[in-house]
């Protein structure tokens, strides 16, 4: 994969995009299939990934196997099969049930800013992740993740937090995922260097 510019998205060529948006310096490993999704400025996702109809911020680090929004069936049908809403899959006087379909864009899925999200990790319809949250591998997130947070298990249940609430608190205010590139990179060697605390303090969070 080579970058052309800083506008165009790094796409594997195995990979499947359909009706997104995605920011600048986004990329998209091989075989991820991603659809009714937005990818903010600077986040990635690695082999394997599989989202639908989500919203995600800037700075996401998505590891492989990661899936977002991992759809509903109609649990109180007498049937969970999809023939009944995609029908026209099956019979040629038969329609799909859009209206099925509009209940589950109803539910997207919304990640903030510099969150992780690890490796083999299922994300359920109608989360919320806040900013700067920690999804642990292979868990499965069925209620909503408190920013600066660190959450595991299935389940995923709350392990610690990321940062004390002040130091969260003061990053939510800093937002340093709204810089431009020019500011980043004259900040670079203090997001490597200065602890959370420090950094707040150099910068005004």
């Amino acid at each position: 994969m080579t970058r052309l510019s800083e506008h165009t998205p790094l796409i594997h060529t195995t990979a499947s995009v359909t009706d997104c948006t995605l920011g600048r310096f986004v990329e998209i490993s091989e075989r991820c299939r991603i659809a009714e999704t937005e990818l903010g400025d600077y986040s990635y996702i690695m082999e394997d990934g599989s989202v639908w109809c989500a919203t995600i911020g800037k700075f996401a680090n998505i590891a492989s196997s990661v899936r977002i929004n991992a759809t509903n069936h109609p649990m109180w049908r007498a049937t969970l099969h999809h023939f009944t809403y995609r029908a026209a899959d099956y019979w040629p006087d038969a329609d799909r049930e859009e209206s099925f379909f509009a209940w589950r864009r109803s539910n997207r899925v919304v990640i903030g800013h510099d969150v992780w999200i690890g490796h083999g990790s299922t994300i359920l319809p109608g989360v919320t992740v806040g900013n700067g949250a920690i999804i642990g591998s292979g868990a499965v997130v069925t209620k909503d993740v408190a920013p600066y947070t660190i959450v595991g298990g299935v389940p995923a249940k709350l392990i610690r937090e990321r940062f004390g609430r002040d130091i969260a608190e003061r990053f939510e205010r800093l937002a340093w995922w709204d810089w431009d590139h020019a500011r980043l990179r004259v900040a670079l060697e203090d997001f490597r260097a200065l602890d959370a605390d420090a950094f707040l303090v150099k910068y005004g969070g």
